[in-house]
């Protein structure tokens, strides 16, 4: 029956496209690399959540000439199966996935035709295999075309189009859209005060592989009370840990998530279109109101009797010592067996080898809007600043116009774009903005061509009728 169901759907889906008449037929003029192969008119990098948004969404658009890259095997793409530790995902169940304004391609279509229409009901929150699973199947549903195990190394200008050096060789494309995720934005954060002689044996950072049968009848100290902190709390609990320490600098626990209160097409397709001095005094409000654990993974760890939260208590140092690691406390030194660093990630463009050739020409939200007094805040300062395709821009004009073909659809576009490419509940939009944005990119490009084609159209429309005049077509003259 599950099969049967999926096939339904799928059946339902070729219907709908074929009513909509989806997609169109691929209209962008071809493009020679100077291998004399056709480039790609654009290259996705990544085939998470993101990556499958933005080469749908050209596809439906009629730009089919795409290649969607990525190094994970099939089913491992982006973090789900991998360092998102959460039960479930933390957007309600009802947000559509990547629908692109089609029901039968939303998550709860998918879900009811797998599990059934009480399923779907007694669902409390998506699990995290199950959105997996459905990304999954709308890679196959819609037969993207995605090429898995393949590591983007750099991504350097060539005149028109871009020189992209992979590990299966060389591409050429005329677009680039970075659909990397969070880690994609820059890298890992570690505060300095931990010390990088505790890798790998004693620490590890929330957002990397971690073997947490190891952590079993062990004491573990997280740095850091966000949601991944806690979401890894839980995994080391639940795999035996004798003990986890859980250190707080603040004194309260954030309380209200406020970006969940910006998750409305207002914010989604509006968010870029306010001056940059509005766009930074909002960007910086939400940075420092922060945002609570969710309350599903607070309960998760607090199942636990060895589950100890320390407020104000903000980590001076974290060394190696004997066979543990040492704290320094306010109040107090303190010891364990292995510390998790749930710090988060930093936009750092700069930190991205394979963007060497771009990043010292982009412009970034600190060189185009220096912040005001009393407003500054170094790490949205590294944000780039982008143009409302999310198109890298330029810090000197004309230094290197190739910037406008690379588009960040990564969480380092939250500054420009607002809570759009990374989040669930607005990829949909997002992909949407990117799209529309690089069709008008590739018809300005292509305007002449498109215009010879449009002046050698000449499907005769009065050939069956009384009037027909052969001599007047195009080239019978």
């Amino acid at each position: 029956m599950h099969a049967d169901s999926l096939a339904a759907l799928a059946a339902a889906i070729a219907r709908d496209l074929d009513i909509l008449g989806l997609p169109p037929r691929h209209w962008p003029a071809e493009v020679r690399a100077p291998d004399g192969a056709a480039a790609l008119d654009v290259l996705v990098v990544g085939a998470g959540m993101c990556g499958i948004a933005a080469a749908a969404a050209l596809m439906l658009k009629g730009v089919r000439n795409i290649a969607v890259l990525d190094a994970a095997a099939p089913g491992r793409e982006g973090p789900w199966m991998t360092t998102a530790r959460m039960a479930t995902l933390r957007s309600p169940k009802h947000l559509p996935g990547i629908a692109l304004g089609i029901p039968s391609l939303t998550f709860r279509a998918w879900f009811t035709a797998r599990a059934g229409a009480a399923a779907w009901e007694a669902l409390y929150k998506i699990g995290n295999a199950d959105w997996q699973d459905y990304l999954s199947w709308l890679q196959h549903v819609l037969a993207l075309p995605v090429r898995h195990g393949v590591t983007v190394q750099a991504v350097v200008p060539a005149g028109t189009l871009f020189q992209v050096a992979t590990g299966e060789g060389v591409l050429h494309a005329r677009h680039v859209v970075l659909a990397t995720g969070r880690e994609g934005a820059g890298g890992r954060l570690v505060p300095d005060l931990v010390d990088p002689a505790l890798w790998p044996d004693r620490a590890a950072h929330a957002g990397e592989a971690i073997d947490f049968a190891r952590l079993a009848g062990r004491r573990v100290a997280v740095l850091g009370a966000n949601a991944a902190a806690f979401d890894n709390a839980a995994v080391a609990l639940e795999a035996g840990a004798a003990a986890v320490d859980m250190y707080c600098r603040r004194a309260v626990l954030p309380q209200v998530n406020k970006s969940r209160g910006a998750t409305n097409p207002g914010y989604f397709e509006g968010w870029s279109a306010l001056p940059p001095a509005e766009r930074w005094k909002l960007l910086v409000w939400l940075h420092d109101e922060r945002s609570p654990p969710p309350h599903e993974s607070v309960h998760r760890v607090l199942k636990h009797p060895g589950f100890r939260l320390h407020f104000s208590s903000a980590i001076a140092a974290a060394r190696p010592s004997g066979g543990g690691v040492a704290l320094d406390l306010p109040g107090g030194p303190a010891r364990a067996d292995f510390l998790i660093v749930a710090t988060g990630f930093e936009v750092d463009l700069g930190r991205r080898p394979e963007l060497a050739a771009l990043v010292p020409h982009a412009a970034l939200w600190r060189d185009a809007h220096p912040a005001p007094a009393g407003l500054e805040r170094a790490e949205l300062g590294r944000y780039p600043f982008l143009g409302p395709g999310f198109e890298l821009t330029e810090k000197q004009p004309g230094a290197c116009p190739a910037l406008a073909r690379v588009h960040v659809f990564n969480h380092a576009a939250h500054a420009s774009m607002g809570p759009i490419a990374s989040d669930i509940p607005g990829v949909s939009a997002a992909a949407g903005l990117l799209s529309t944005a690089i069709v008008r990119a590739l018809f300005l490009a292509d305007r002449d061509a498109l215009q010879a084609r449009l002046e050698a159209f000449a499907e005769p429309e009065l050939e069956s009728t009384p009037f027909f005049a052969p001599q007047v077509l195009p080239g019978r003259g």
